[in-house]
């Protein structure tokens, strides 16, 4: 018994090192389930809200749908990165837990506790001694590239899993490898996808090793194989991965958001000691620091080798596959622009298997799994090389200097996760309006819908405040189809002045433009409330809708000056007469974008003459650009734009146009391009969009 109850608490020690660790790198504020205020930004508000939204939406099947955060844009839970795993274990209690519930903190605390835990096992593969292996737990509980992880991304936090990976390849052969594996990689399938790939990769290494090793059958590795796939698969279909189709998928990244060669050593702003190397843009992603604790045990390793001291070459003879394949996720993380501190050699590759990687398009997170192998053996050779007193010594010194050096980083994160408690967020939206239409509306929509809308986490945090459904949201994946479908269907409904009276709207301001002038005033309200511009449909037919002071809508649509020349750059605030048919506004103007554009503005006085300043994308092969100007639906001037730059357009007005003008208060200035094209069929870059005009300034005298 007494022996028993000292293995107890022995098991007890990793436990309770992961547990001082989360206290802390992270502080006891986040494991207040109300408290959500450390989650009010960036990444972690949509792992949030992704979560709110789905604890409230009813089943469905796939269970890991999440149709309420995006509408039609929606998807699943996997895609705000809620972490399936936790949100399907806590949604059947969703009517017991508080409001505001947030499980983020205690996802945390269970990454520290189990990075120890799988840290203190792979220990035991190298020796016995308890003391060795807790200071080795605790060089694994401050490695830079996890912790970094727990303000941004917090599913990817989840850097134990690749822990336990590491473990079950290398520990000693055990008929239950089965069971263990399924476990881990079903797991693994509900947290995160980046994660997967990494583990399931060294679960066919360490299963083609046993079965050339014939320790296991060809048959049972066989079945094993296909048993272990079907039971991912499963868990990736109920997670919702397959809820997005390929055109969701086809994103830029891979090449950009590697690791660099160096990442190592580098240890950016996570030492106090050692300076952040020069680097590559991108390569921020595959941040893989082993801390200047590591870095030290690294040289005593180091020693160990060239002496020959160590059994650790004849050691690694044994794991050639798992090598195979932690080397083959290196090279991944690499990619083809391989960056070696501020060096970049790029290694041209086809179109087709840049489109396959993009998948992964943060390939830089894939050295992660070669990081601990290589903190691993340097703790491995240390612990066998040296007298235990010795190791003992060095992996003390070691512990202290990797928690003080990279304090740079962690006392950064703490700073973040220690903000002042809150059960909300704080909100511009403080009219008593929002409140009303809470009650009138089912949905609440941005025009025009995409992911990661201006304000999305605004809308996003009202529509699940009030249990409303919304298109304003930011996932990590999201169809390009769909988001065609939903611009398309918002532009008709902009166009025409036909809303669906179920919803509420937010228009962008180049909406506004468009809305204000098709708006149906008998019953639809377009007005300004909280700095938002806001379309109510159906307001003013609705009995129990208190009345908005509204004025006319035409008065939202900004006014210009006789004689003032504005600019249409990037900081310009003359980018609010910008309607449709514009890209987005750069230091020098804006692109034309599509077949036509136009500009939408409230002149002062009565506009004789209009002056354009512009360029025009041209090429040896494509030497003009025909252009037709129209105001307020009369053709004014049709013309061709022959020079790339320094093109001044004046048009004088007609005088029934400036009446027209003058009568409807409003000037609509179209422009129609008969041959726009796109950079990338000129041969000019990948550019697809069909460009035509420049647009640098307008004057209106």
């Amino acid at each position: 018994m007494k022996l028993s109850a000292s293995r107890r608490a022995i098991v007890l020690l990793p436990i309770l090192l992961g547990i001082i660790a989360f206290f802390i790198v992270v502080g006891p504020r986040a494991l207040n389930p109300m408290n959500i205020a450390w989650l009010g930004d960036g990444d972690p508000a949509t792992h949030y809200l992704g979560w709110t939204f789905f604890r409230h939406s009813p089943w469905t099947f796939p269970l890991g749908l999440n149709p309420s955060y995006g509408l039609e844009l929606g998807n699943a839970v996997i895609f705000s990165d809620s972490n399936p795993l936790f949100a399907l274990i806590f949604k059947p209690f969703s009517a017991l837990l508080p409001e505001p519930f947030q499980y983020l903190g205690l996802w945390l605390l269970t990454c520290m506790i189990l990075q120890s835990w799988f840290a203190w096992k792979l220990m035991g593969l190298a020796t016995q001694s308890v003391a060795l292996r807790l200071l080795g737990a605790g060089l694994f509980l401050f490695v830079p590239a996890m912790i970094v992880r727990m303000g941004v991304h917090l599913s990817l936090a989840g850097h134990f899993l690749i822990l336990a990976a590491l473990y079950l390849s290398l520990r000693p052969f055990t008929q239950k490898r089965t069971l263990a594996w399924g476990a881990l990689l079903a797991a693994t399938a509900l947290v995160h996808a980046y994660l997967l790939a990494m583990v399931a990769l060294i679960w066919i290494a360490d299963l083609a090793a046993k079965a050339l090793q014939r320790r296991l059958t060809a048959g049972r590795a066989l079945g094993e194989f296909l048993g272990l796939f079907l039971l991912v698969s499963l868990c990736c279909w109920q997670a919702g991965y397959f809820s997005v189709g390929d055109s969701g998928l086809a994103l830029m990244g891979y090449g950009l958001y590697r690791a660099n060669v160096l990442t190592f050593i580098d240890p950016g702003v996570w030492s106090y000691t050692l300076r952040d190397m020069p680097g590559v843009l991108g390569d921020g992603d595959g941040f893989a620091f082993l801390g200047l604790g590591g870095i030290f045990l690294g040289i005593c390793a180091l020693l160990l080798l060239l002496q020959g001291a160590t059994d650790l070459r004849t050691k690694v003879r044994r794991y050639p596959m798992l090598l195979l394949a932690l080397l083959c996720l290196a090279i991944f993380a690499f990619s083809n622009n391989i960056g070696i501190g501020a060096f970049e050699l790029q290694i041209p590759l086809p179109d087709a298997v840049v489109a396959v990687a993009t998948v992964f398009r943060g390939s830089g997170r894939m050295i992660w799994p070669a990081m601990y192998m290589a903190m691993f053996v340097i703790v491995y050779a240390v612990i066998r090389g040296y007298p235990s007193r010795m190791a003992l010594l060095l992996l003390s010194i070691a512990l202290v200097i990797q928690v003080a050096d990279t304090r740079a980083g962690w006392a950064v994160s703490r700073g973040f996760f220690m903000t002042s408690p809150a059960p909300k967020w704080n909100t511009p939206l403080v009219d008593p309006f929002w409140q009303q239409a809470a009650k009138h509306y089912q949905n609440v929509r941005w025009i025009r819908p995409q992911n990661y809308s201006p304000r999305w986490m605004t809308l996003a945090d009202y529509a699940s405040t009030y249990r409303l459904g919304t298109d304003a949201i930011y996932l990590g994946r999201v169809s390009t189809v769909a988001v065609d479908a939903a611009q398309a269907k918002a532009d008709s409904a902009v166009a025409s002045g036909n809303y669906a009276p179920d919803t509420l709207y937010v228009l962008d301001d180049r909406a506004l433009l468009q809305a204000a002038l098709s708006l149906h005033r008998d019953s639809d309200v377009l007005t300004r409330i909280d700095g938002f511009n806001v379309l109510a449909p159906g307001w003013k037919h609705c009995k129990d809708c208190p009345p908005l002071e509204a004025s006319d809508p035409l008065k939202l649509i900004p006014e210009l000056k006789q004689g003032e020349r504005v600019v249409f750059n990037v900081a310009s605030p003359a980018a609010a007469y910008l309607g449709k048919g514009w890209s987005l506004n750069e230091p020098w103007g804006t692109w034309s974008e599509g077949a036509e554009s136009q500009i939408v503005l409230r002149p002062n006085s009565r506009v004789r003459s209009l002056l354009l300043e512009t360029t025009a994308l041209l090429a040896p092969n494509h030497t003009e650009q025909s252009l037709e100007i129209f105001v307020n639906d009369v053709r004014v001037l049709s013309t061709r734009l022959v020079k790339p730059e320094q093109n001044r357009i004046n048009i004088e007005l007609p005088a029934d146009v400036q009446q027209l003008v003058e009568r409807q208060g409003v000037m609509r200035i179209q422009f129609k391009y008969a041959n726009a094209i796109s950079p990338g069929e000129l041969g000019m870059s990948n550019d697809s969009r069909k460009l035509a005009m420049g647009l640098q300034a307008l004057t209106v005298n």
